[in-house]
Order: C-alpha cells, then structure tokens, then sequence
C-alpha cells in the first residue's frame, strides 16, 4: 500500500490534518490503534476556539456543531465571594468560544472521512516507523492480523504523549520541557442543568473549581484535588458539598446539583519537545505538546499545529519547495509556547500549591483583581482565549 502522507493516530490533529489535504488533493492514510467507537465515546475536553469553529465550517463538518454547540461570549472569574464577568465579544473583536465535547467532534471528523471514501485503518497494531529520516519512509503494522506495510512520502506523528511516533525519533535528537503540577482536577459529568450560562473559574482558599457544560442538560464541573486522588473517599455528596464550598458568593449563588455519571482525576503538565520534527516525521498536537487544561487549549493548539503542516505539504507539492516543511517546527513552536505561557498563568493564577504563603495568597488575588479592573489586562486574557491569530 502507498500514499503521500501517513497519519498515525485518528485523534484531532490526525482526523483534521487528513481532512485539510482532501481539500488540497493530497493522499493519506490514518492508521489508528483503538476502534471507532472507543475514539468516539472517549469523553475529552469540550471547548474549541473561534478560529477551530471557524475551520470545522469551512471543512463542512460543522452541522451538528451548529445545532448542538453552546456559544459563550465571556467567562467569569470568581475570588473573594464575587464574580468578575470577562466580555470576550467586547474585548477580542466580537470573537466567542463555542462548547462542544472532543467526541463529538471527533464524529464528525470520523464520519466526513468515511463519507468520502478515504482510508482510517482501526484496530491497527505493532505500528513501527522506519526509514523516516530518508526519502523514502514506511510504516509497518498488524490490522486485522495481517502484516501490512504503508510506503509514503511523510509522517504525521498525531498519536498522543504516549504513541510510537515520538518514540521513533533518535535518542539525542530532541529536547524535552516538561513540568508536573502537584495537583491535579476531580472532574464529573453530572446529569444536572448548568448553573451558569458561561464557564466559572474559581478561585478559593480550599483549591481552585471550574464549572463547565457539555450541553444544556449535562454539567461537567471539576475540583482541585491531589493528583493521586483516591475516587473513593469522594463520594457523590462530598463532591457537590465542596463544590458549593469553593463557588459560594456572597449573593447566595446557588449551584445546581444532579446525579453523577462520571467521575475522574485529571493529572496536570506542561511539556514541550523540540524540533517537532526528525527528516520525514512531522510531530502534531499532544505527541509533541501537552499543556494543563486550564487554558483549554489541548485540542485547538493540535489544530493549529495541522494547519501549518498542510499549508507545508500543499507548497511542497504543488511548487515541489520544501521550505516550509523545513520550517514547521519552529513556526509551530512560536504558537506552542504562547500557549503554554497562558496555560501556566491561568494554572499559577487560579489554584492553590502547597508551598503557598500568606504573601503568595495576596499577590494572587491581586494579580485577580487587576486582570478583572484593567481592560489591558483583561483584552489580554480574552485574546489568548478565545485563540491567537
């Protein structure tokens, strides 16, 4: 078997690449380990930037994102008893974010590809990537229990932290940045009405809490807890009495409680690796980057990561000049460490560490309390929100 482009791994940045090359006339297979209904049931993060929005649009696939997707035109940030409402129409040129989970996203994706006849090897075991750093790359396989080998011209290594692509790029090669929090996020799924019509981010003296949503009747709400948590000593009522604890205003906000369906503990990290590329293998989304969820920017920075790499691909063959291939790493880590930057700061500026002092706790709220009364401050947030450019 042979194409232009081999995807490993039908995750966002894989199902969003291949989609971007059918566009462009450009051939691909996705190679991916699990079976579609695990990759469209697996419940991810559920919020996607204006321009992600804006591209599962152009791409056609966003139908059910425009039934279904829940637009929000700010967030609140919540400390001392009080809410701050951050207006991200107002402050980043009419721009909003729109909630709607991975899976269901990755759905669309899933069934636009099929639709048109392009090839998604599920179930694909024993990946092994050889010869990326010649003209001549391969990947080798086991689907359906037979041995098969995929001759291409590139690598798209969109398979996660933990696929094979990275793992394939020579030991000295890269540098790895990387940085664990000693905390990590309780989250439920709770099958109860959102008790707000945005996202809340609160900052408490017990530990951060965020409220989301996946829809009008499914509230999706996490904790700060340690990042070994023991799910069993949080039982169902302990996490909705905390909760109430650490959104609690002084207006008597009410929380809106509901039966449980899920529940999970979320480590958090930031890591890098650099270049994001070695010959013939391009990195993309989480195999090259992971960032904490506060940001929300797990999914979209994947996306942005792919726009470059098709842009890449199309000058290469249409004009057969490389030089953007040569340069995506560096133009994809510019947008990469932005990201981490917000990332990082909305994690530092929210959540409590355990070496905290009094003077920390202070210097938090004030920080707080400037980036809700400056507009500087608070265009800033809202721009790196709602997506840079």
């Amino acid at each position: 078997m042979r194409t232009q482009l081999a995807i490993i791994g039908a995750g966002p940045a894989g199902l969003f690449l291949s989609l971007l090359l059918d566009r462009l006339g450009i051939e691909s297979v996705i190679l991916e380990l699990h079976n579609r209904q695990r990759i469209e049931e697996r419940v991810r993060a559920g919020l996607l930037e204006y321009n992600t929005v804006q591209l599962m649009h152009e791409l056609g696939v966003g139908e059910r994102l425009r039934r279904q997707g829940l637009e929000h035109g700010g967030i609140e940030l919540r400390f001392g008893g009080q809410g701050h409402r951050i207006d991200f129409r107002e402050l980043a040129a009419g721009k909003c974010v729109t909630v709607y989970a991975q899976h269901e996203v990755i759905k669309d994706l899933v069934g636009a590809r099929l639709a048109a006849g392009r090839s998604i090897l599920f179930e694909t075991t024993e990946v092994k990537l050889h010869a990326i750093d010649s003209s001549h790359p391969f990947v080798s396989f086991r689907h359906n229990g037979v041995a098969g080998r995929l001759d291409c011209d590139f690598i798209a290594g969109c398979d996660g932290f933990h696929g094979v692509s990275r793992a394939a790029v020579p030991a000295g090669v890269q540098t790895v940045y990387d940085r664990n929090y000693p905390f990590g996020w309780l989250g439920i799924l709770a099958e109860a009405p959102p008790s707000s019509n945005e996202l809340i981010y609160a900052h408490h003296d017990r530990g951060f809490a965020l409220l989301s949503m996946r829809s009008t009747e499914i509230s999706r709400l996490y904790l700060q807890c340690a990042h070994d948590e023991d799910l069993a000593l949080w039982p169902d009522d302990r996490i909705w009495s905390e909760l109430e604890r650490r959104f609690a205003t002084r207006d008597g906000w009410k929380l809106t409680r509901g039966p449980i369906v899920h529940k999970g503990v979320t480590g958090m990290r930031s890591f890098v690796v650099e270049p994001m590329q070695f010959g013939r293998l391009f990195l993309a989304g989480d195999a090259a980057h992971i960032v904490p969820p506060t940001g929300a920017k797990g999914l979209n920075l994947a996306v942005a990561d792919v726009r470059v790499l098709a842009a890449a691909l199309d000058a290469y063959y249409r004009s057969g000049n490389a030089d953007l291939l040569t340069e995506y790493s560096a133009t994809c880590l510019r947008r990469v460490w932005k990201v981490q930057r917000f990332s990082w700061w909305m994690t530092q500026l929210l959540h409590r560490f355990a070496d905290d002092t009094p003077f920390d706790h202070r210097r938090q709220l004030a920080e707080l309390d400037y980036v809700t009364s400056s507009r500087a401050a608070s265009e800033s947030l809202a721009e790196n929100y709602v997506g840079l450019p």
